[in-house]
């Protein structure tokens, strides 16, 4: 019998914590040597929101959106178990869950370093990532754990459809909770610029090109041509964030390693907690597996748009988010890693 060929992540995303690293580095060291410039770059804002940084983002998620499938919500009914998982834990528990380590950690096990003005900070940056679950980098964990790719692009999709509604309010509620003050215009405005316009930027571009190209020359051909695109965005986001947070990092060198602590304690909890749900609800290992990978990983693009948007360039609340970026391949590798060896 033939040995059956191991899948492998590609080159970029297997090393993104490295691009992440460098970019960190980088970033850094631009903020040192170029600090006018980095300050009449951090002015350019429309109504709070960074114009250098929004066009990098909305490059990042116009991509995403694309790969969207509104007909796939049609199948849903079929197999319910594996969305209604979904659903509950990435809006029921995670965003609450990740309230909580936060406080444990930025408010209580880290206070007599950081003050309680910086820790809110901190725990608003961790409650805007953990309300936002994972899109575009799920495919890639589905691919590599053997799951369904169409049933995770209706999860996906559900997902999408559903930050739409949620987002809003939970991050509200929560931010709420931490006596953080909300400028719900500004939060509003954000999901409009990013989620809402690449959305319906998306369909109609998917469509057109569908409609005039064929779908097979859609997915196999335009999507893998844009998606550099939304990489390079990436990591030019990462560099101009760190030469703006640069200052913070220096004065605290620790803090990278602080704020994922919490962060990393929280994608192993949600995904066993959603890993051991599917299987008690007898999911397949298709459906489960990439059911547990959207809720442990985050949809890191929307998060830190709308921290800087909310809380500014400099802000810890961006950092936190642009640590999630960090800290989340190598902790997904290893969670693939497990779901392989327990594959059932």
């Amino acid at each position: 019998m033939a040995n059956e060929t191991k899948k492998k992540i590609a080159f970029f995303e297997k090393y993104l914590t490295l691009w992440v690293a460098l970019c960190i580095g980088g970033g850094i060291l631009l903020g040192y040597m170029a600090g006018g410039s980095m300050e009449y770059l951090s002015t350019l804002e429309i109504y709070k929101v960074n114009i250098p940084i929004a066009i990098l983002i909305w490059l990042m998620i116009y991509p995403m959106m694309l790969q969207i499938d509104f007909s796939s919500i049609k199948a849903v009914g079929k197999k319910p178990k594996g969305i209604v998982l979904t659903v509950v834990v990435n809006w029921l528990i995670k965003p609450f869950t990740m309230a909580f380590f936060a406080w444990l950690f930025f408010s209580n096990i880290y206070s007599a370093f950081i003050t309680p003005e910086l820790a809110g900070e901190y725990i608003a940056g961790a409650i805007i990532l953990g309300a936002a679950p994972c899109t575009a980098m799920v495919f890639v964990w589905s691919y590599l754990s053997d799951g369904d790719p169409n049933y995770t692009l209706m999860q996906v999709s559900v997902n999408d459809l559903i930050i739409l509604v949620l987002f809003v309010p939970i991050v509200g509620l929560l931010l709420g909770i931490t006596n953080v003050v909300v400028p719900y215009e500004t939060l509003v405005l954000s999901i409009l610029i990013y989620v809402v316009i690449p959305l319906v930027a998306g369909f109609l571009t998917s469509k057109m090109l569908i409609k005039s190209k064929g779908e097979a020359w859609f997915k196999t051909v335009f999507l893998p041509k844009l998606k550099p695109v939304s990489i390079i965005a990436l990591l030019l986001t990462l560099i101009l964030l760190f030469a703006f947070q640069g200052n913070n990092i220096l004065n605290n060198p620790l803090i990278i390693f602080f704020i994922a602590i919490p962060l990393t304690i929280q994608t192993y909890f949600i995904f066993f907690i959603t890993w051991f749900s599917g299987k008690k609800l007898k999911l397949s290992h298709a459906v489960c597996a990439p059911a547990a990978m959207i809720g442990a990983s985050n949809f890191f693009e929307l998060s830190v748009a709308v921290a800087i948007a909310l809380f500014g360039l400099e802000s810890p609340a961006a950092l936190v988010c642009v640590v999630g970026v960090l800290v989340e391949v190598p902790i997904m590798l290893s969670l693939v890693a497990f779901a392989n060896r327990k594959k059932y």
